[in-house]
């Protein structure tokens, strides 16, 4: 087996990186987080990109353990604030991982926006950092997950803004889903599932 270190404390992301290769017959990989392995120092999340963040955190946490790292950033880009609140999402409200917080304030943002301008896309970045010396290799994929923002929240699965958000072609929103439900359609699950070759080699 090999070890993988999953560069988060957040043991949702690690499920769902499981199911994901459960789904894609991968096996030969055993899940770490950082709860599982020695602290060490993490760069603040300071890149304009959510490929510069992920990237950035897969580097630590290799540098750090020496372990085949993953890291994701990712967010909620809507198209009526410019994009915003993207790499700042978690953050949105001023109080990081206030998911309520945060989500109120979107709303009030977008009260006057008339639900034909309320789309919106949720964004993954994954990267994966392994191997040593010549042999170093390095990956960084994206997924998007398009939908648009509703005017209530409704659901109560899911975390971050799942519950206002509505994916395209869905009556549903991502908080009313089932877990594989929302991995099959999820940005995240949509990067991963583009890691999935370099996984399966990594696990020989």
């Amino acid at each position: 087996m090999t070890d993988l270190l999953v560069a988060s404390r957040n043991r949702k992301k690690l499920a769902e990186l499981h199911r994901v290769l459960d789904a894609a017959g991968v096996s030969g990989l055993t899940l770490l987080s950082l709860e599982d392995v020695d602290p060490f120092d993490e760069a603040p999340e300071t890149g304009a990109t959510f490929e510069e963040n992920a990237l950035a955190k897969a580097r630590d946490a290799f540098r750090a353990t020496g372990l085949p790292s993953v890291a994701d950033d990712s967010g909620l880009e809507v198209a009526a604030l410019n994009g915003m609140p993207g790499v700042l999402s978690a953050r949105w409200s001023g109080r990081h991982s206030d998911d309520p917080a945060n989500t109120a304030l979107l709303l009030g943002q977008l009260g006057d926006v008339p639900d034909g301008r309320r789309g919106a896309a949720f964004v993954s970045a994954c990267a994966l950092v392994y191997g040593a010396g010549d042999a170093r290799k390095e990956i960084v994929v994206r997924g998007e997950w398009p939908g648009s923002i509703v005017r209530e929240p409704r659901g109560d699965g899911g975390f971050g803004y799942d519950p206002v958000f509505l994916p395209s072609g869905s009556t549903r929103t991502a908080a009313e889903l089932s877990p594989a439900e929302k991995d099959a359609e999820s940005h995240r699950g949509r990067a991963l599932a583009l890691l999935v070759p370099a996984l399966r080699e990594l696990a020989g």
